[in-house]
């Protein structure tokens, strides 16, 4: 009987719980956040939707509520924090991983064509999202990485061109799909008409791990931001690269010449997608650098990377030149303004104005986010395979 009685405490205090809804999108573009703490002294809201950390104000029962400002079409993450302490939003299901962290998320969107609706799962065909290992000689192990079809794929006999995206440091083959939106992206783009069908090959950057954190044999151990250097892998991406494109070409219906070929990755990925682009510059007729991470010469830290050290590279000043011989339809930079990374940036753009190698720029508020990269994989996919 008493077991009973706890029990159904238990169960009456989970149905109270479940009665607060947070956040909530209201009409006006405004976000209001709620959270049941009777007993906390201090309760804030902290997140990317504005600066700094507002305070939440309490009623006579214990909920502790704040709203926003209006706010732009977006996903936004957030967290509450508690007596000093953080805490995910108990009546918010929905959540992202970045590295070793969680935040909780929220979309405003106006319109199916903003950049929330573009976010969003809507009400059109959808591509399938696999976990696909495959076996890398190079690397000596077996690897996973996720691949992206097009609604229509398993339906059909036609080949596909490919988008192979790379993540940044800290990340791993789930990033694109959770933190980057790939799926939503592409499916909205396509079914919008502005974007070709296509293959997506996210792999995991990590040249020392098979995979993302506790699904692989290494077991449940803390990623980290410099994961990937320790210890250091057998190889380099561009070196095991071949490894990711020869599984992809065997077993899905690609076409497999360079105008049906993309590349492109962020931060640590943007670095990958330099140093593959052109070390294969017969691969890929597109190529797009998102906040990258440019390492030239020998032992130099890509922060230190200047005009200097790269006229001093040698080999990069051959690979550069066959890379501008085979002529890419679209050499892609985009960073933002106050990215940590924007002087490199600005530094290898001066190199290859003088090395007379084309280019585009796109550069935009904000720093080092994934804000910032759903927007350039919004921007660059539909220039791909373009006639």
């Amino acid at each position: 009987m008493m077991l009973s009685l706890v029990t159904a405490m238990a169960q009456e205090a989970i149905f109270a719980r479940n009665d607060v809804t947070s956040p909530e999108v209201n009409s006006d573009g405004t976000v209001t956040f709620r959270l049941y703490y009777p007993k906390a002294i201090t309760v804030q809201v902290t997140g990317d939707f504005q600066q700094g950390a507002a305070e939440m104000k309490q009623d006579s029962t214990g909920l502790w509520t704040y709203t926003s400002a209006k706010l732009e079409p977006e996903l936004y993450s957030y967290k509450f924090v508690v007596n000093g302490t953080e805490y995910l939003d108990p009546s918010n299901i929905y959540r992202s991983r970045d590295i070793a962290s969680f935040t909780n998320i929220f979309i405003v969107s106006n319109d199916k064509e903003d950049k929330g609706g573009l976010y969003s799962v809507q009400e059109v065909p959808h591509g399938n999202v696999a976990k696909v290992w495959y076996d890398s000689p190079t690397l000596q192990m077996k690897r996973r990485m996720t691949v992206y079809t097009p609604a229509g794929y398993d339906d059909s006999k036609k080949s596909y061109p490919v988008l192979y995206l790379f993540h940044g440091a800290g990340g791993d083959e789930d990033a694109w799909t959770t933190l980057g939106r790939a799926a939503q992206i592409l499916d909205n783009l396509i079914a919008m008409g502005k974007a070709e069908p296509m293959i997506v090959v996210m792999p995991n950057g990590n040249m020392n791990a098979q995979a993302v954190a506790g699904e692989w044999s290494k077991g449940m151990y803390k990623p980290s931001f410099t994961q990937h250097m320790d210890p250091p892998g057998l190889a380099t991406m561009e070196e095991s690269f071949p490894d990711i494109q020869n599984y992809i070409e065997k077993h899905y219906r690609v076409i497999k010449d360079k105008k049906h070929r993309a590349v492109a990755g962020l931060s640590m990925g943007g670095g990958h997608t330099f140093s593959v682009s052109k070390t294969y510059p017969e691969r890929f007729d597109y190529i797009g650098l998102f906040s990258a991470a440019i390492v030239a010469g020998r032992n130099v830290n890509f922060m230190a990377v200047n005009k200097q050290t790269l006229d001093a590279d040698a080999e990069l000043g051959k690979q550069i030149e066959a890379l501008k011989k085979n002529n890419p339809k679209l050499y892609w930079i985009a960073i933002g303004n106050t990215d940590f990374l924007y002087n490199v940036n600005a530094e290898y753009r001066k190199y290859l104005d003088e090395k007379g190698m084309k280019y585009e720029y796109f550069e935009n508020e904000g720093g080092h986010i994934w804000r910032l990269w759903r927007i350039y994989l919004s921007m660059f996919a539909p220039r791909l395979f373009k006639n």
